[in-house]
C-alpha cells in the first residue's frame, strides 16, 4: 500500500510503533523539529505542541497515567509547548502532575489562561494555575477568551516584570470575536496571541496574521483540526499526490503543515489523548513546509472533496 493510500486510522496503527521509537529516542533523528522564534524574546520554539482541552481532563489513576506516553512523545519529537486553562477540568492538575512524575518538568515550555474577572480573583486563579502546574514560573500566560483583558493584562506586566511569567498575550478560538481581538492587538503590546485557524476556518489570514506580523506577536493556533470535524470529513479520503513532496503520510500532517506554511504561525497546538496521534502531529514539524503555491493547491484538492 502507497503512503497516500493510508487513512489516519491505518497510519495510526503503522505509528504505534513509531511512537515506541520515538519514546526511545530514535524515530525522527534524521530530523529535528522545527522551530520559529518568538518575536518579542527571540526564544526559539518548537512548531508543534499539545493542546489539553477535554484530552487531559483526567483525574488520579489509569486514565491519567496512560497520558503519559503523550507527553513523553511530544518530548521525544522534540516538542515542549503544552497549552492549557483553568477552563480545562482537571487538565492542569494532570499536566503538573504527570510532568513531575516523568521528569519532564524542566523541558517543557508551560502556557495556560487567566479566565475569570476581577483582579484579585485573577490573582487567585493564576496562583491555583501555577501550583497545580508544580511551577514557580510560567513561560506564557494568556487571557482566556478576552475576559476582562483590561484589568487582567495589567496584572500579567507586573508579573512578568518580577519574572514570574516569561511571556503575556490574549486568546480567542471564534471568528466572531476577531474584531474585539484586532482592538486588542492594536492597542496592547503583546507577545502572543492565540487563535482558531484551520484548512476549513481562514478569517485569520484577512487581518489577525498580517497584523501580528506587523506588531511582532508569536502566533499560537488552537482548533488546527476545526474542532475535529474537518479530520473527520476526511476519513478515508485518498491523500494527495503531492503529499510526498511535504513528507506528509497522513491528512493530519498536511492539515498541520498547511497552518505552519503561513509565516505568521509559531506553533501550531493540537490537543490529543493518544500518544499514536501525537507522534502523527508531530511528525508534521519536520521536514518541508508548503510554500504559498502549495498551500492553494492543499486548498483545492480539499475543496474538490
Amino acid at each position: 500500500m502507497a503512503p497516500s493510500d493510508l487513512s489516519r486510522a491505518q497510519f495510526l496503527g503503522l505509528a504505534a510503533g513509531a511512537a515506541a521509537s520515538l519514546l526511545a529516542g530514535r524515530a525522527g533523528a534524521s530530523a529535528a523539529m522545527l522551530t520559529r522564534r518568538i518575536p518579542s524574546s527571540g526564544h526559539a520554539l518548537p512548531v508543534v505542541g499539545l493542546g489539553t482541552w477535554r484530552t487531559f481532563d483526567a483525574g488520579p489513576g489509569a486514565e491519567r497515567d496512560g497520558l503519559a506516553e503523550v507527553l513523553r512523545v511530544l518530548f521525544a519529537a522534540g516538542g515542549s509547548v503544552i497549552d492549557s486553562s483553568p477552563m480545562y477540568g482537571r487538565s492542569e492538575d494532570a499536566v503538573g502532575d504527570l510532568l513531575e512524575r516523568t521528569g519532564l518538568q524542566s523541558r517543557a515550555f508551560l502556557a495556560t489562561k487567566v479566565w475569570t474577572t476581577g483582579r484579585e480573583a485573577g490573582i487567585r486563579q493564576m496562583e491555583r494555575s501555577m501550583a497545580l502546574l508544580r511551577r514557580d514560573r510560567i513561560e506564557l500566560m494568556q487571557v482566556h477568551n478576552l475576559l476582562d483583558w483590561q484589568t487582567h493584562l495589567g496584572t500579567l506586566r507586573d508579573w512578568q516584570a518580577a519574572g514570574r511569567i516569561g511571556h503575556l498575550g490574549v486568546t480567542h478560538y471564534t471568528a466572531s470575536a476577531h474584531d474585539a481581538l484586532e482592538a486588542v492587538m492594536r492597542a496592547e503590546p503583546l507577545d502572543f496571541v492565540q487563535i482558531n485557524y484551520a484548512l476549513d476556518d481562514r478569517a485569520v489570514e484577512r487581518r489577525i496574521l498580517p497584523l501580528a506580523a506587523e506588531r511582532g506577536m508569536a502566533v499560537l493556533v488552537n482548533q488546527p483540526f476545526g474542532g475535529g470535524g474537518l479530520l473527520r470529513s476526511l476519513r478515508g479520503r485518498p491523500l494527495p499526490d503531492f503529499a510526498g513532496e511535504l513528507d506528509c503520510t497522513s491528512w493530519a500532517q498536511i492539515l498541520l503543515k498547511f497552518l505552519l506554511g503561513h509565516p505568521a504561525i509559531t506553533c501550531v497546538i493540537p490537543g490529543t489523548s493518544r500518544p499514536a496521534h501525537m507522534a502523527d502531529n508531530a511528525a508534521a514539524g519536520r521536514g518541508p513546509l508548503p510554500d504559498a503555491a502549495m498551500r492553494r493547491r492543499i486548498v483545492a484538492a480539499w475543496e474538490a472533496g
